[in-house]
C-alpha cells in the first residue's frame, strides 16, 4: 500500500474550516453571486433549525444546572450552607420539571451551533478517502483518524440535556454527604452529576443544504419566460453547481451512490427540459426538493 506521510495529513487537514461562519469551498474563492446566495440560505435554514431548538429549552432546567454549578464552586469556597441553599433550589426546579413533564427523559438546558466546513473539491475528497481506506487496511490506525476526522462539511446543532431519570437523584445524594462534613465526596459526585448532561447532535451537510438553496434560485429562473442570454447561463450553471455539491455530499459520505442517483436523474431531467430557453418545469423541481428535505430529515434525527 501507499504510505501517507504526516505531511499529507496535515496538508489536508488546513483544508478545513471549523468555525461558526459558512466558508465556500477552495475551488470557489471567487464565488458567483448565486454561490453566495447558496451560503447565506444555507445559514439561514442553520439558524432557523437552531432557533426552534432554542424554543425547546425548559428554563427551569436550566436553573438546576446553574444551581448545581453554584454549590460546587460553594463547596470550593467552603461556603457550604450556601452550596446547600443552591442544591435546595436545583432540587426544586427539577420537580417541577417532572411534575410539568412526567414523559420527558431528557430536558433541554443549552444549544450551540458548530460548523465544519471543507476547503477541498471532490477529487480530493475521493483520494483522501481512498488513503484513509489503505490506511485502515493496513492496521494504520491512527494515521486514518488523523485525516478522517477532516471529512466532514456540516453544520451541527447540538442540544445539551438533563438525564431526568438519573440527575435529580443524584443532586439529592449530595446533600446528605455535606451535612455529614464529607465535602471532597460532595464535590466529586457534583462533578459527576455534571458530566452526565447527555449531548444530542443533529446534523445537516452543507453541500446539501446548498444544492437545495441553489435549486430554489434555479426554479425561479426555469419559470420565468422570455430569459436573457445571461439569465439562461444562470440557470445552466446553478444546476451544474448543485450536482457538485451534491457529489461532494456523496464523496464526504452523507449517503451512498444509491441515494443520490435519483437526484442526479431528476437534476438531469430538469436540466433537459430547461435548455434552450424552455421554461417551467415547476412540479421537477418540487420533486427535487422533497427528496433533498427528506434526505437531510434523515441526517437531522439520526441518533
Amino acid at each position: 500500500m501507499r504510505r501517507l506521510t504526516m505531511k499529507t495529513c496535515k496538508a489536508f487537514a488546513l483544508g478545513v474550516l471549523l468555525t461558526s461562519a459558512l466558508a465556500l469551498p477552495a475551488s470557489q474563492a471567487a464565488p458567483a453571486p448565486q454561490e453566495k446566495q447558496g451560503n447565506i440560505s444555507a445559514e439561514q435554514q442553520t439558524r432557523d433549525k437552531a432557533s426552534e431548538k432554542r424554543k425547546e429549552v425548559i428554563e427551569e432546567a436550566v436553573t438546576a444546572v446553574q444551581k448545581t454549578r453554584e454549590a460546587l464552586r460553594h463547596l470550593e469556597a467552603g461556603e457550604n450552607d450556601k452550596a446547600l441553599d443552591a442544591l435546595s433550589l436545583a432540587i426544586g426546579k427539577l420537580e417541577t420539571v417532572i411534575a410539568l413533564n412526567p414523559e420527558l427523559a431528557l430536558a433541554p438546558v443549552d444549544v450551540k451551533v458548530i460548523t465544519l466546513d471543507l476547503i477541498a473539491d471532490v477529487d480530493a475528497v475521493r483520494k483522501a478517502v481512498k488513503e484513509v481506506k489503505d490506511l485502515i487496511e493496513d492496521d494504520r490506525i491512527q494515521e486514518a483518524r488523523l485525516l478522517l476526522k477532516d471529512l466532514a462539511s456540516e453544520v451541527i446543532v447540538r442540544v445539551i440535556n438533563i438525564p431526568l431519570a438519573t440527575y435529580p437523584d443524584a443532586i439529592k445524594e449530595v446533600v446528605p454527604l455535606i451535612d455529614q462534613g464529607k465535602i471532597k465526596e460532595a464535590k466529586a459526585a457534583l462533578e459527576v452529576a455534571l458530566s452526565s448532561l447527555v449531548v444530542v447532535d443533529h446534523i445537516s451537510p452543507l453541500p446539501v443544504l446548498r444544492a437545495e438553496a441553489m435549486l430554489d434560485e434555479a426554479a425561479k429562473l426555469a419559470d420565468k419566460k422570455d430569459r436573457s442570454k445571461e439569465e439562461n447561463q444562470k440557470l445552466e450553471k446553478l444546476l451544474t453547481d448543485a450536482g457538485s455539491q451534491l457529489d461532494l455530499a456523496e464523496a464526504l459520505g452523507y449517503g451512498t451512490r444509491e441515494d443520490y442517483k435519483p437526484l442526479h436523474e431528476l437534476l438531469e431531467e430538469i436540466k433537459e427540459k430547461t435548455s434552450g430557453g424552455k421554461s417551467g418545469q415547476g412540479k421537477l423541481f418540487h420533486d427535487l426538493k422533497e427528496r433533498l428535505e427528506k434526505h437531510l430529515e434523515g441526517f437531522w434525527n439520526r441518533k
